[in-house]
């Protein structure tokens, strides 16, 4: 049985589509107007903000991520949401004893924004941020970094994400993997990394930690 569960935060528990893909527009169409679609933009979802504004300009980078932070920070509370079925999965899953993580990509301050935002903080035992660790994922030192606070074991560990990067590190990590379908990323995209699991909703994770044996 699954005795650890850890999450992805954006795109996973909480909703922050909308408000990350717009303070990724406002930013780069200060910089490059007209350049970037809303398309154009959603596979920077899952990466480090330095490595997004990287592939677009090594020598703004810094600048951008600040302008990027500063929008993101001024609408966040106005623009992010919970997905379907989270809170009552959490609370079925403390309920099952699992210990809880959050592992994200995202710096502390607003990691924990979020999960108070929601009213989420409480179900979880350990949260690992990019203030935290010095590689962050696909790296598998976030993911080992939540496992240690828990005392989890490989075998009894699965990590929940919706990007590449929260797939790659649970198998670099070498826990279980369970991609969520409603991932902006489109479900064809997780598939072709062959997650362990693929999520229709937030719920099918109680099955799978009860049985950890089949397959969705």
């Amino acid at each position: 049985m699954i005795h650890t569960v850890l999450f992805d935060l954006d795109g996973t528990l909480i909703d922050t589509n909308n408000l990350i893909l717009t303070s990724f527009q406002y930013t780069l169409d200060r910089y490059f107007p007209g350049k970037f679609t809303r398309e154009d933009l959603i596979p920077f979802i899952g990466e480090s903000l330095e490595e997004s504004f990287g592939s677009v300009s090594r020598t703004l980078t810094h600048e951008m991520v600040a302008v990027y932070r500063e929008h993101n920070s001024r609408y966040h509370d106005k623009l992010v949401k919970e997905f379907p079925q989270v809170r009552e999965t959490l609370i079925e899953l403390k309920a099952e004893g699992c210990a809880l993580g959050v592992v994200s990509t995202k710096k502390r301050d607003m990691v924990e924004r979020g999960l108070n935002l929601m009213h989420m903080s409480d179900f979880f035992e350990t949260v690992v941020t990019s203030d935290d660790v010095t590689r962050l994922k696909p790296d598998p030192e976030p993911v080992e970094k939540a496992m240690s606070a828990l005392s989890a074991q490989k075998d009894s560990t699965i990590m929940v994400g919706d990007s590449p990067a929260d797939i790659l590190a649970g198998e670099n990590a070498h826990v279980l993997t369970a991609a969520v379908g409603w991932s902006l990323k489109g479900r064809s995209m997780l598939e072709r990394l062959n997650p362990d699991y693929l999520l229709n909703s937030m719920n099918d994770l109680l099955g799978i930690v009860r049985t950890a044996d089949v397959k969705l």
